[in-house]
């Protein structure tokens, strides 16, 4: 056919027998992140970062007052202010699109412009829920990582394999409430090892060889020396106000409350996932979230449930109930507080020191655990550009646009999507012992993340 100019992957498409007149769906991702995501509109002329601001709350107050100080216009009350705390939602523009021949498409055996319509769907859904599942691990594996070579001598300086959540402390003085770098003026505590040590600064390095999913490995740079023993490859590192990182067995880490840093090598075949673990990460969210009555969302993949039936926990609360819906279709949809949520998107990767396992990583999400902002400026462009050379559709935040022909032959449209905003997971840093005395001292309080083979 010489007016043919599709590409290679579509050949088979045209008619040469006979076929049936009509495109199949392919496979796609079962995902589910950015549903837990609270939306937020980013305005018009704000520059490409948009500095957030959660309000604290006081401590209560327990202690009477003073009958002899009851004087005075102040009654012997010394005010006191809340606390605020600040954190950075950056926005960025993604996008892809498909060109279609107008002509030459109509050799096809089904419409090719509904096709690439409903593929571009397919593609944005699962590009945002991956950018939302990355800026959540982004935040809840960040200050938990472990020494990557070690030194030959004591140094004040260790290689990590990931240095995401100790470049910034909440500062304090004319800083409070917002996060700044590491430095000598604002420290942070860090486990390395058996023993705390004060970190003054940290370096990416020029060459990622991080192993953990969208990590960075770098330098971690302490006020004193580490010892060989602490500073030995394998050993975990934990900043103090790291996210609570739960693993099978007592192999787990969140900072200085849980004693000793352990690491991801530290997990063996034995270390799979138990119902156990489940009720743990529950338990924690509930003291540090305050929420009592709420559903919260676990996201795990379809091994990490299969070793869930094989808990003896869960045998022994399903036993004998080969009729219930669980037992059936071997999903749990609610169960001891939390939403399970299969989904084939959940980080996978190979376990650092045995090739031969795989690390998983379910993560249990309490509600505000993501935020996600869109651009404003996508729905005004809709309504500026209409009726223009282009149509510009706005589905679930995402701008469809379909372009007419420019070309000399009035032959070749376009059909792009685009998207522009940014997924952060905000602090609650504020919300210490003083506000919910059995929460922690962990930045991020919103969800658990459980690691397990």
């Amino acid at each position: 056919m010489p007016i043919q100019n599709m590409p290679a992957s579509l050949q088979n498409a045209i008619q040469s027998g006979f076929l049936e007149r009509r495109f199949h769906n392919g496979l796609t991702s079962a995902i589910g992140y950015r549903a837990i995501a609270d939306r937020e509109p980013v305005s018009i002329n704000v520059g490409e970062t948009v500095t957030k601001t959660r309000a604290g709350l006081k401590a209560p107050v327990t202690t009477p007052l003073s009958a002899a100080g009851n004087t005075n216009l102040d009654n012997g009350i010394t005010p006191t202010s809340q606390t605020i705390e600040q954190y950075v939602l950056g926005i960025d523009q993604y996008a892809d699109s498909i060109d279609l021949n107008v002509v030459t498409s109509q050799v096809g055996i089904a419409n090719q412009f509904l096709l690439n319509g409903h593929t571009n769907g397919v593609q944005a859904r699962q590009s945002l829920d991956r950018i939302a599942r990355n800026a959540l691990f982004a935040g809840y594996l960040g200050g938990q990582t472990r020494v990557r070579v070690t030194l030959g001598a004591p140094a004040a300086t260790i290689s990590v394999d990931d240095v995401r959540g100790f470049e910034q402390v909440l500062g304090t003085g004319a800083s409070a409430g917002k996060f700044v770098s590491v430095s000598g003026t604002f420290t942070a505590s860090v486990v390395v090892g058996l023993n705390t040590y004060t970190l003054i600064g940290t370096a990416r390095d020029g060459s990622n060889v991080s192993t953990v999913p969208g990590g960075f490995s770098g330098t971690l740079t302490f006020s004193g020396n580490v010892t060989i023993a602490d500073g030995t490859a394998l050993n975990g590192v934990a900043h103090a106000n790291a996210p609570v990182i739960l693993r099978p067995n007592g192999k787990w880490t969140g900072g200085s409350a849980y004693g000793i840093a352990t690491a991801t090598p530290a997990l063996v075949s034995t270390d799979v996932l138990t119902l156990s673990v489940i009720e743990d990460a529950i338990a924690n969210l509930r003291n540090n979230t305050g929420m009592q009555d709420q559903l919260f969302n676990l996201y795990l993949d379809n091994v990490s449930m299969r070793q869930l039936f094989a808990d003896q926990d869960f045998k022994l609360m399903y036993q004998g109930q080969y009729g219930s819906k669980e037992a059936r279709t071997g999903k749990v949809f609610e169960l001891m507080g939390a939403r399970f949520i299969p989904t084939t998107e959940a980080l996978v990767q190979t376990h650092p020191t045995n090739a031969a396992l795989k690390v998983r990583r379910p993560i249990l999400c309490a509600p505000g655990a993501l935020v996600e902002g869109d651009f404003a400026g996508m729905t005004k462009k809709a309504e500026d550009f209409a009726g223009m050379n282009s149509e510009t559709e706005m589905v679930d935040g995402v701008a469809m646009v379909t372009r007419g022909p420019l070309d000399r032959l009035q032959q070749i449209i376009a059909q792009s999507w685009f998207w522009i905003g940014g997924f952060v997971a905000p602090t609650d840093a504020t919300a210490n012992s003083n506000i919910i005395p059995t929460a922690g001292a962990q930045y991020l309080k919103r969800a658990v993340a459980i690691e397990h083979v």
